[in-house]
């Protein structure tokens, strides 16, 4: 089901949570909605699922105007980040249950619910109740529960916030192979990059109820389309710069930049484009370890760079950050391997 949205705005008293919103989702995609609190996100999602009704601004399905319809007329399924299971049902009549409302027949019900019990991995589980399941299963058994109406769409509400960090990375890989078994057009919400890049096809960044970038997940990472996305997706090194023409003066270091304004601008460097050496080679920049603490993937390095006027972080993988075995109060030396120009983006939060 593809989804169309045009110049969507909504406003709650004087704050402004959608300002003329428009995006296009492809059918059987899964699509994120990634950005802080209060960027729009849960609004647009709420409005996609009929909870609420934009100010102004079009909405269709399949070229369908979905203006009139209720919640329940879109046939749209809904996950929320807390469970919201019936705890007085067993996990297969929660399942069950908008089949029941529909008055589907008996024999319908069973072959459905014991489909979904198979496709979520919980076979065998269908007469416990929901407080004999791990948290990762309840929610298992809530997208169950939303995929039993065969939707036509279904809209995922921070659906793993509640869970610790391990069931969560588990569920995520659990969803994107759910998705690509029955290709159901998906949207779903998230402040997490880490979630939004490992499962979705199409990352739409937001940030005070505006998109600022719609792309895949390797698009907006390599290619972030201003300050506020290249902040957002994780930390980065900010330096001050005087621009003149394709370069950069930071502190007493003239560096190449991909930008052709003059003046003062300001430069994004990720930490793992920061690349730390022992020896003095051509452009390298002198640096002071301060500290270097482990992360799960290698080492966080701070340092203090004086040429530049400025502290930053690098990060390296375990090999690398062994092979450079690295102490607080090493002299080292400094590669920015890329940096980016933006101008500021004035509505960053």
């Amino acid at each position: 089901m593809t989804i169309a949205v045009r110049s969507l705005t909504k406003q709650f008293g004087t704050f402004t949570a959608l300002d003329n919103v428009s995006l296009d989702i492809k059918g059987g995609s899964l699509v994120a909605l990634l950005g802080p609190s209060g960027s729009g996100k849960t609004t647009l999602l709420r409005i996609l699922s009929g909870l609420e009704r934009p100010d102004s601004g079009d909405l269709q399905i399949d070229g369908n105007d979905l203006a009139s319809q209720s919640a329940r007329q879109r046939n749209v399924g809904l996950v929320f980040q807390h469970y919201a299971l019936f705890r007085h049902l067993d996990v297969f009549e929660n399942i069950a249950f908008a089949l029941r409302v529909r008055k589907r027949p008996k024999a319908e019900v069973e072959q459905r619910v014991n489909e979904l019990l198979r496709l979520i991995q919980l076979e065998g589980h269908g007469r416990r109740l929901p407080s004999q399941l791990s948290g990762g299963q309840r929610q298992r058994v809530a997208l169950a529960r939303a995929l039993a109406a065969r939707p036509r769409v279904l809209l995922l509400d921070e659906p793993f916030g509640a869970l610790d960090a391990q069931v969560r990375a588990e569920l995520r890989s659990w969803l994107r192979r759910l998705h690509d078994e029955i290709h159901l057009t998906t949207v779903f919400v998230t402040h997490d990059q880490d979630e939004a890049f490992e499962v979705a096809d199409q990352v739409v960044v937001m940030n005070q109820g505006r998109i600022e970038q719609v792309g895949s997940p390797a698009e907006v990472f390599e290619s972030p389309a201003n300050d506020f996305v290249m902040r957002f997706l994780g930390h980065v090194n900010v330096l001050d710069a005087q621009l003149e023409s394709g370069r950069a003066r930071v502190g007493d270091v003239v560096l190449d930049v991909a930008h052709d304004g003059s003046g003062p601008g300001r430069l994004y460097v990720r930490p793992h484009e920061v690349e730390i050496i022992r020896t003095q080679q051509e452009g390298a920049v002198p640096a002071r370890v301060l500290r270097v603490t482990p992360l799960n993937a290698g080492l966080k390095v701070e340092l203090q760079a004086p040429s530049l006027g400025s502290s930053l972080r690098a990060d390296v993988d375990w090999e690398r950050g062994t092979a450079l075995g690295l102490r607080g109060g090493d002299d080292v030396f400094l590669s920015l391997r890329r940096a980016r120009v933006f101008e500021s983006d004035r509505r960053a939060a």
